[in-house]
């Protein structure tokens, strides 16, 4: 099959289809059959089209240092091969380019387990280009990152260090042949910038372009966030088959402008008012959205609905890019512990509420200990004390009330006590407990500060086996 991609590079920039950008994944942890409805929907379009996973949050790339630490074969997206094999074959059979964050803190090592997936599926091999730069964590950038952090800087040990880079690295490697492009921590947008930069030629001055484009990958980096999976309430804001939603599809023209749909045959929506709520996440300024490409200015855009689940972005505008990238800093921040035990039946609250009692009265005084009565309050604030301030808060009547505690603690053999604590509950507290479940886990805590653009040497490289001179295109 003709290489759609290809075949319109080979063309004026006036006579190129619009391209498509389609989603598979808006963070790690996704559904892994999401993508196969947008891939046969990028298919039957027979227009160039690029498929985007964006799988990484603030937390999810230190977790993924930690995981290389243990074993530096890992550090990439877990759910890689079952995000990527429904699709690979056919996005290589049909030209379909791949851009993902699915490196996290071991790109090369992404791009390693998807060649192997390539070959296990007997699919045509693919050319994967890497990007890089992101990783800050180096003696040169420490000194400068812990200036930047001042006070906040953190006092216990520092697990990784990441810079937001931009889409040129992207771009760069598109236009050199890559089938697939693996990042890590780039900004979220840029997974599309990247793509519709490289396939429209623009210059990286053309501030307009780059703005609209960035938006089109905003609205596109949380998946089907747009499509109706976070927008529904039921009653008020009601969505068609949630459980098979569609995930978002971009329609960007050659000016930056977009139209976004979603696949065909799914369920979910795509209208003014998810595009508007999508378009607005995470925006602090609408006047000034920092991205390490361009500064968006979505203050006089326009939300259009053309069709049936087709909106249409205008009127975005674009200003210089920041002098400064954005850098996310992890340490450990000690243990976390969680144990539950559930009371039914009458009086239940108020044996829930004793038991919190002894807990808090045999370890409560080590630390802090949070108390959530899951089925009466569990969401807002610590519910020990606001059955101390007011008693009415929490129902007399409620028959079935789960309790949950949560202890941060700066050593794993301190965390283990809650676990065992709330386990002698079974025949040390009050009557009719059951169901205990308790887990400890690592903590980590993020601060972020500002590191000067010309710091960070962002650039890519093919992977292993597609060159095996390493060298790094900067």
């Amino acid at each position: 099959m003709a290489d759609l991609w290809l075949h319109a590079l080979s063309q004026p920039v006036d006579e190129r289809p619009n391209l498509l950008i389609g989603c598979g994944a808006g963070f790690s942890g996704d559904r892994t059959d999401a993508a196969r409805a947008v891939v046969d929907t990028l298919i039957a379009s027979k227009q160039p089209s690029v498929l985007m996973f964006e799988t990484l949050a603030e937390r999810t790339l230190a977790l993924a240092q930690l995981a290389k630490d243990k074993d530096p074969t890992k550090g990439y997206e877990p759910l890689l091969e079952a995000m990527l094999e429904p699709v690979l074959a056919d996005c290589l059979e049909n030209g379909i380019r791949i851009v993902s964050n699915f490196g996290a803190a071991n790109p090369a090592g992404a791009a390693q387990c998807i060649q192997q997936l390539a070959k296990r599926l007997g699919a045509k091999l693919p050319r994967i280009a890497v990007v890089s730069g992101d990783d800050v964590m180096t003696d040169v950038h420490l000194p400068l990152l812990q200036q930047a952090c001042g006070a906040e800087w953190p006092s216990v040990q520092v697990v990784s260090a990441n810079a937001y880079i931009g889409a040129q690295p992207i771009a760069q490697a598109l236009l050199a042949g890559a089938d697939i492009v693996v990042t890590g921590r780039v900004a979220d947008p840029s997974l599309a910038l990247g793509p519709a930069a490289a396939y429209y030629g623009w210059r990286w001055d053309e501030w307009d372009k780059l703005a609209r484009a960035t938006m089109a990958g905003h609205l596109l980096e949380c998946g089907s966030q747009v499509s109706g999976g976070y927008f529904a309430d039921p009653g008020f804001k009601d969505v068609p088959d949630l459980a098979n939603v569609g995930f978002p599809i971009a329609e960007i023209d050659r000016e930056g402008a977009c139209t976004v749909t979603k696949a065909v045959n799914t369920g979910g929506c795509v209208s003014a008012q998810t595009v508007k709520e999508q378009l607005l996440y995470e925006v602090h300024d609408p006047s000034a959205y920092l991205t390490p490409d361009v500064v968006a200015d979505i203050s006089q855009a326009q939300v259009i609905e053309i069709g049936h689940d087709k909106v249409r972005l205008e009127g975005v505008k674009g200003h210089p890019r920041p002098t400064s990238l954005k850098v996310n800093v992890c340490a450990t921040a000690g243990w976390l512990a969680e144990a539950e035990i559930s009371y039914a039946g009458a009086h239940a609250i108020r044996r829930a509420q004793l038991a919190d009692q002894v807990i808090q009265q045999r370890i409560g005084h080590l630390s802090p200990i949070r108390t959530d009565f899951i089925g009466v309050v569990s969401v807002l604030g610590n519910d020990s004390s606001i059955w101390k301030q007011d008693q009415h808060t929490l129902s007399a009547d409620a028959r079935d009330v789960r309790v949950r505690w949560a202890w941060e603690c700066p050593t794993n053999t301190e965390a283990q006590l809650l676990g065992r604590e709330v386990n002698a509950l079974y025949t040390c507290g009050p009557g009719g407990g059951g169901g205990v479940r308790a887990t400890v886990r690592s903590r980590l805590n993020t601060v972020s500060c500002l590191i000067e653009q010309h710091h960070v040497l962002a650039g890519w490289s093919w992977a292993k086996e597609n060159d095996l001179t390493g060298e790094v295109h900067a």
